[in-house]
């Protein structure tokens, strides 16, 4: 049955009305202050397996993961090997499953190798279980395979995921173009790197009829041209990472590292966008873009280090604080992080999966190497006394 505040008056319920949870799992647990939400479904994390276990395992990601109410994850492709073998994704599934606890959703290679040349066996893929495809942030050889990419997608009904950058003109970039980054002397990434891809992308996909989900968008122009597809009715959907709400690039001052993403960290201007994007709608999810680093890859100077940003163990605190300052209800949060990406990554059981998350937005804990789960250590946010902590995860 559904968990009503009238039997817990102390718990603000934020599952669905529909949603099926036992309410007798509550029974002698302190719910006072805390709040009850869907599994979270995180749109784009990288666990570093296959491929890259120095950084980061299944076992060790998905467990912080799990353990910071993250259940479902949509992986990128850009493994090693590339996720373009359907009879692959299965096993991969169940060793993430057994071995951390979470529920992958996998994007197939949407070219052979990743190289942007010929499409790979979409039609594998989509026998094999991958959600959709996915170039990552690798590019194309040009905007005819992509075109092609995209017509055979089409055919079979398969959704294509898009990391909006155009290579020629970021490649060589670590940071937003401005002011912060030639002071710094770094090499500089324009938005148009990302708006040049996007703008293609949605007129190609508005040519092939392909539905698309454009992942961490950036910048005030993005947020535009999306707003303007959705209103020709184009089947069009983005989402934002966490961070990017919470950062500009003012936080690579002095050569933070842990500051270095890509995309990179946009302007103040960027940020407020993205923000009212996410308020409007135009905007339709939030992910974590986790991407969790050994101590050794952030030690190098900052142009030599390797971008990413752990941020499974920071991110319902970094939600919860954007309820704090008023930019969302605690509803809107749920559907930025639970209801519409379970919508945009296709689980139809999500329901059926059930489970359940107990947080406590009042929660203060101070990052740390000891109080993060992940592996990766990899955040702007070390050292900050953060609030909002999951509490229990109630999750077979």
């Amino acid at each position: 049955m559904t968990v009503s505040t009238k039997q817990h008056a102390s718990l603000t319920n934020l599952l669905p009305s529909d949603w099926q949870f036992d309410q007798n799992q509550l029974e002698g647990v302190d719910t006072q202050g805390k709040w009850l939400i869907p599994p979270i479904v995180d749109l784009c994390a990288r666990l570093r397996e296959p491929g890259h276990q120095s950084h980061g395992t299944l076992a060790s990601e998905g467990q912080a993961a799990r353990a910071n109410g993250i259940l479902h994850i949509v992986l990128p492709p850009d493994t090693d090997p590339v996720l373009e073998n359907g009879s692959l994704l299965k096993g991969l599934r169940e060793k993430a499953l057994n071995d951390g606890g979470v529920h992958l959703h996998i994007l197939g290679a949407m070219t052979a190798g990743l190289k942007g040349e010929q499409p790979a066996n979409l039609a594998g893929l989509k026998q094999g279980g991958a959600i959709a495809v996915s170039n990552a942030g690798a590019g194309f050889a040009n905007d005819l395979a992509l075109l092609r990419c995209l017509e055979y997608a089409a055919t079979f009904g398969i959704k294509v995921f898009f990391y909006p950058d155009e290579p020629s003109l970021s490649r060589g970039g670590v940071a937003h173009e401005g002011y912060i980054a030639s002071f710094h002397g770094l090499q500089g990434i324009p938005w148009l790197a990302e708006t040049i891809a996007l703008s293609k992308q949605i007129l190609m996909a508005e040519e092939t009829g392909v539905s698309v989900h454009f992942s961490q968008i950036t910048c005030r122009t993005s947020v535009e041209l999306i707003r303007w597809a959705k209103q020709k009715g184009l089947p069009i959907t983005c989402d934002v990472a966490m961070h990017q709400l919470h950062l500009t690039d003012d936080n690579i001052e002095g050569y933070n590292a842990n500051a270095y993403v890509l995309p990179p960290l946009r302007s103040n201007t960027d940020q407020k966008a993205l923000i009212a994007g996410l308020q409007d709608g135009t905007i339709d999810a939030i992910c974590s873009h986790h991407e969790p680093l050994s101590m050794s890859a952030k030690q190098a100077p900052f142009a030599e280090s390797t971008a990413g940003i752990s941020n499974f163990d920071t991110f319902v605190s970094l939600g919860c604080q954007l309820v704090a300052d008023g930019v969302l209800t605690a509803e809107q949060l749920i559907e930025k992080i639970c209801l519409n990406p379970a919508k945009i990554a296709g689980i139809d059981n999500y329901h059926a999966i059930g489970g359940a998350v107990l947080l406590d937005p009042e929660a203060n804990w101070t990052v740390s190497a000891e109080t993060m789960l992940s592996a990766g250590k990899n955040t702007p946010f070390m050292g900050q006394v953060l609030t909002g902590k999951v509490c229990r995860v109630f999750f077979d």
